[in-house]
């Protein structure tokens, strides 16, 4: 079954304003709801910019960077793995959450970006290579 990442885009400033109690209750039933069913993985908001750290490769060199970074306009503020059958369900989840904002706190603007997690191939199998991989003692 397909992993999809979820990431949640704001304005950094964004941070500061009270988020409203019936966005939280709201949100803690979506969530509850999707852990239960396992369909969400893990999920979490991040911490600031500000207490973050970049560390950049350019030119075959490494830089470190303390946050917080002044060309950001928009941070992933958070994220939500989950385990779907399609691309259409994790849409559909990613637009039901994003719904939930809109409802219950619809001057707050952000983004949720969907990506599929790339799966890793799976291994060539014992019997293409001439064995069947068991130990026949």
């Amino acid at each position: 079954m397909p992993r999809y990442l979820l990431f949640i885009e704001h304005g950094e400033t964004r941070r500061e304003d009270p988020i409203p109690e019936a966005l939280l209750e709201a949100m803690g039933e979506f969530v509850n709801e999707h852990r239960k069913s396992g369909v969400l993985v893990d999920t979490a908001g991040l911490r600031p910019t500000a207490e973050a750290t970049r560390i950049r490769s350019s030119r075959g060199k490494l830089s470190v960077t303390d946050g917080p970074f002044t060309e950001t306009k928009e941070v992933v503020g958070g994220y939500a793995l989950i385990d779907v059958g399609s691309r259409a369900e994790a849409i559909e989840l990613a637009t039901r959450f994003m719904d939930i904002h809109v409802r219950h706190w619809p001057q707050f603007e952000c983004a949720c970006e969907v990506r599929e997690i790339e799966s890793e191939p799976a291994p060539a199998s014992a019997s293409a290579a001439g064995s069947s991989g068991v130990d026949e003692d």
